[in-house]
């Protein structure tokens, strides 16, 4: 009989760079077990394996090949892009992002503060007081088509925070979309987002949006009810 479970437990593993041992810590089992279960002598009980699907973070259900194969899987390092602004002035920024997927929701963190253009046009380091600040999130994927979800800074005492709306590519290769949220520049910002796997492919992605969509997707909201925008 074909070893589902087992070959389910290995390619997770594998995906995440985990060991036997550190899958059997996480989930509470002996390593001889998960060994076992990965070459089909043993087949786990209902609560060892929602244990396991856990440590790995994947649906239980995958364990038993029950789940449509055609999910798109965006677990991974990709790139961000982001059209924001600086003291007024409207800039693009780019940053690396760590995505996590179980089934249709994506756990997001930033793992770099991310680059912006020089005034010659070099893409440079962002700092915190420019913009750069960590952040974590989540997408949920809707018919592999849509990723929409939230953001919330999580750096010093940055407080920015807001949504997001992307639309993937069909084989979930970029997205494109939109976030709107507070930011240091004003209470409610939006502004042009992509993601992809290379900066410099978020980047024209976003200054495609600007050029073909219009650059006044970035605006300031009105700060209280009945106060006029002027932006």
């Amino acid at each position: 009989m074909e070893n589902v479970t087992g070959a389910a437990i290995r390619r997770r593993r594998t995906e995440l760079g985990l060991s036997q041992a550190q899958v059997a810590e996480a989930s509470g089992v002996n390593t001889r077990q998960i060994r076992r279960y990965e070459a089909g002598e043993q087949q786990p009980l209902l609560s060892v394996g929602i244990a396991i699907a856990r440590a790995l973070r994947m649906n239980v259900l995958e364990l038993v090949g029950d789940l449509p194969s055609h999910r798109v899987d965006l677990t991974g390092e990709w790139w961000m892009s982001w059209q924001t602004s600086n003291d007024g002035s409207d800039q693009v920024t780019a940053q690396t992002v760590q995505f996590m997927q179980q089934d249709d929701l994506i756990a997001i963190q930033t793992t770099s503060r991310g680059t912006v253009n020089d005034p010659g046009g070099t893409r440079v380091p962002l700092t915190l007081e420019e913009g750069g600040y960590h952040w974590r999130g989540e997408l949920r994927l809707w018919d592999n088509r849509l990723l929409i979800g939230w953001y919330a800074a999580n750096d010093g005492g940055v407080a920015s925070k807001g949504s997001l709306y992307f639309g993937l590519h069909t084989h979930g290769e970029d997205a494109r979309g939109i976030w709107t949220g507070t930011s240091h520049d004003g209470d409610l910002l939006s502004g042009w987002g992509a993601l992809g796997k290379s900066e410099e492919q978020v980047v024209r992605l976003v200054n495609d949006l600007k050029s073909t969509r219009g650059i006044k997707a970035l605006r300031t909201a009105a700060t209280f009810e009945g106060e006029p925008d002027d932006q």
